[in-house]
């Protein structure tokens, strides 16, 4: 189980496989998906997707376990290591049915995206927009 913190309270949901996700529910495969970005990080530093599912209205998360970047260079570039799909876990934040209400609650993402501990401002903008956790997980 994961806790992502914000100040107003926290996000608690169970992780499971990507594939696993999306064989749950096959609606997940076929429909569009608006993406918040790739960049998230935790306090810890571990980096996560987050996209809308805009059939199923679920907002969610992807946790790349390696934290996806490394230096690989003198100069310290960073590229991409390469993650199996059977290691991305996936957990379900909110149920969302409107997708322009959730473009509203989290205008500024962008931005916040790139500060320390993005994923704590994205559990505190949903609590403050009041939209919450899905208590069921993913279906």
């Amino acid at each position: 189980m994961t806790v992502l913190r914000a100040p107003r309270g926290a996000i608690t949901f169970i992780r499971m496989d990507i594939e696993a996700f999306y064989s749950q529910d096959e609606r997940r495969r076929a429909s569009e998906e608006i993406e918040y970005g790739r960049n998230w990080k935790d306090e810890h530093g571990n980096r996560y997707e987050i996209s809308y599912i805009v059939d199923t209205g679920e907002l969610y998360a992807m946790r790349d376990p390696a934290g996806g970047l490394v230096p690989v260079t003198w100069f310290g570039e960073l590229f991409s290591t390469p993650v199996q799909m059977s290691e991305l876990a996936v957990a379900v934040l909110a149920r969302v049915d409107d997708p322009d209400a959730l473009a509203d609650a989290l205008e500024g993402w962008n931005e916040a995206m790139e500060r320390p501990d993005s994923i704590g401002w994205l559990a505190d903008r949903l609590h403050r927009t009041g939209i919450r956790p899905d208590p069921g997980g993913p279906k």
